[in-house]
């Protein structure tokens, strides 16, 4: 299943991400610190959900109440749903 999910409160504007028998199989971030999500996107490729869940979800940046990773862990229960 692919979406392309619209994230709120970080400096990159959407995920657009690749999920198939529960496993994530592509990533890619609009915007953002390119290098940073870059690594994000090639850690988690091949990895199950709820295993990336575990990881990124409430993660935050600086004061933000959220972030790029967090915003993915969003993304993540969106499209497992």
């Amino acid at each position: 299943m692919e979406l392309v999910y619209k994230t709120e409160g970080t400096c990159s504007t959407h995920i657009e991400l690749t999920v198939e028998e529960g496993v994530i199989k592509e990533v890619a971030f609009w915007g953002g610190c390119n290098g940073n999500l870059q690594g994000i996107s090639r850690l988690v490729k091949d990895m199950k959900v709820e295993d990336a869940l575990t990881r990124l979800e409430g993660i935050r940046c600086g004061r933000r109440s959220t972030s790029c990773p967090d915003q993915l862990s969003k993304a993540l229960r969106q499209i497992s749903q």
